[in-house]
């Protein structure tokens, strides 16, 4: 289906890797990051995702810093993403500041809202209680991720977890634009609605769980596990991953694949040199769809600006 750029322009100039290397995990091994990112250099990613939730700034810090000392990439050649954590909402530039220094970074590629939810500080993890809730006010938090953009303390700006009402919402008010809005993305889930609506006012669109998200209780990945995608990488003679990321570069978004795995980030890396055809896409269009993390935890019918997840998601699930 037509050959794809290993990079896309932002409405910022900016330009951003099409794959990544995502870095959440609970209860990681700083080390086993760092081997990750190296590993990833080594192999041609120059595009890493983290947020301060996942508490993995640090680590990667430290990989960038010892292959910037090495030779192994340039500062200009790596695209680094982190995000503003729910608790922060009061003071962005304060906490970009922080995750700067986690980094050992003057300044990142793209910084986002991680969710469209507002806590107090100390707030309950990974269930928020009914306390935690503050009201939203996303026309402030903008304003002072806009400020970021004019310290010279991320390149772009943008939002996470965000439906396409959300979106507008936020382009009533906006001075700067957001430039990227990173959702969960996959063949069992592929957003077309919010997709179609986040070309057209010229937002790039960002996959976190691109390969379908953790195994459920009996160890099964719908994605992986899904027989139309395996037939699919059969007859291409590569893996359900693979296909899977192309899929998704083919639809004109940047997927962010997490392995700490050598031979895995290796082959999430080797999906530029061919391409699924219509018959292919055609059979992933019709596959049943159903999200796999429905943000329920940022919900209740008394405290959170959102008593659903239908109201989460602005009917978008």
């Amino acid at each position: 289906m037509g050959s794809v750029g290993r990079v896309v322009e932002l409405n910022t100039g900016t330009k951003i890797p099409l794959v990544g290397l995502g870095t959440a995990a609970m209860n990681q091994n700083p080390e086993e990051i760092k081997t990750a990112v190296a590993t990833a250099l080594e192999v041609g990613y120059r595009h890493f995702d983290t947020a301060s939730l996942y508490r993995s700034e640090c680590a990667l810090g430290d990989a960038l810093k010892d292959a910037f000392l090495k030779g192994l990439a340039a500062r200009e050649e790596v695209f680094v993403t982190t995000k503003l954590w729910s608790e922060d909402w009061d003071d962005s530039v304060s906490a970009l500041r922080t995750s700067l220094k986690n980094l050992q970074l003057d300044y990142v590629d793209l910084y986002l809202i991680h969710w469209p939810v507002r806590l107090r500080k100390g707030a309950s993890f990974p269930i928020p209680k009914e306390e935690d809730f503050l009201p939203l006010d996303l026309e402030s938090v903008w304003q002072a991720m806009e400020q970021c953009v004019h310290l010279g303390l991320t390149k772009a700006i943008g939002v996470s977890n965000f439906s396409s009402k959300k979106i507008g919402d936020l382009l009533s008010h906006a001075k700067i634009p957001p430039a990227v809005n990173q959702v969960e993305m996959h063949p069992l889930w592929q957003q077309k609605k919010l997709r179609d609506y986040c070309s057209k006012v010229n937002i790039h669109v960002s996959a976190w769980s691109p390969l379908g998200g953790a195994p459920n209780a009996q160890g099964s990945n719908g994605v992986m596990d899904n027989p139309v995608i395996k037939e699919i990488a059969e007859k291409h003679g590569k893996t359900t991953a693979q296909v899977t990321l192309r899929w998704g570069l083919e639809q004109g978004i940047s997927v962010l694949p997490k392995s700490y795995n050598k031979g895995r980030i290796t082959q999430n890396f080797q999906v530029f040199d061919w391409s699924l055809t219509a018959e292919d896409h055609s059979k992933i269009s019709r596959l049943e769809q159903k999200k796999a993390n429905l943000g329920l935890e940022m919900t209740n019918s008394t405290t959170s600006p959102y008593k659903s997840v239908e109201e989460l998601w602005d009917g978008e699930i």
